[in-house]
């Protein structure tokens, strides 16, 4: 038996690939379990200076939703070009249907740690809007041995 605490590193990292549906899901809560995968809290190995997150798809972004009487109207997207009277503030409700990929990308960045590990981990996001993707290699079953010799 070893009294050693194991301390994992990157060369020990195991990524693994995860597609979430985003129809009909609240904004939030999507967030948070996104935000989970993306810092590897989720793994059994988990420690916070070490990126050993895992990579996320998001399809149907256009689906997500916002919960609340007044959410849609009261939440604002504010964004400032730098220059005076440059700013753009947008109604929630307005956001979600023009740019619904960007929506999805804020909620998860505003839930991960204000760290440096925060862009690499924002890098293995990846959100569409509908439900097409091009990542079908990474999720398509694994051929074993025993497959490819059946085959040819």
């Amino acid at each position: 038996m070893s009294t050693k605490t194991y301390q994992p590193n990157a060369s020990t990292v195991r990524r693994q690939w995860h597609l979430i549906d985003a129809k009909e899901k609240v904004l939030g809560r999507l967030a948070v379990d996104v935000a989970r995968r993306l810092s590897g809290k989720s793994k059994r190995d988990y420690a916070p200076h070490v990126d050993a997150g895992d990579y996320v798809v998001i399809v149907n972004a256009s689906g997500v939703r916002i919960t609340g009487n007044n959410k849609p109207v009261q939440k604002i997207d504010f964004r400032h070009s730098g220059y005076p009277g440059g700013h753009t503030i947008t109604p929630y409700g307005e956001f979600l249907k023009k740019k619904p990929e960007r929506a999805v990308e804020l909620a998860v960045n505003g839930m991960l740690p204000k760290t440096r590990l925060r862009k690499r981990q924002m890098a293995r996001l990846k959100v569409y809007r509908g439900d097409t993707h091009p990542h079908g290699a990474q999720f398509a079953p694994a051929k074993t041995a025993a497959a490819e010799t059946a085959q040819g």
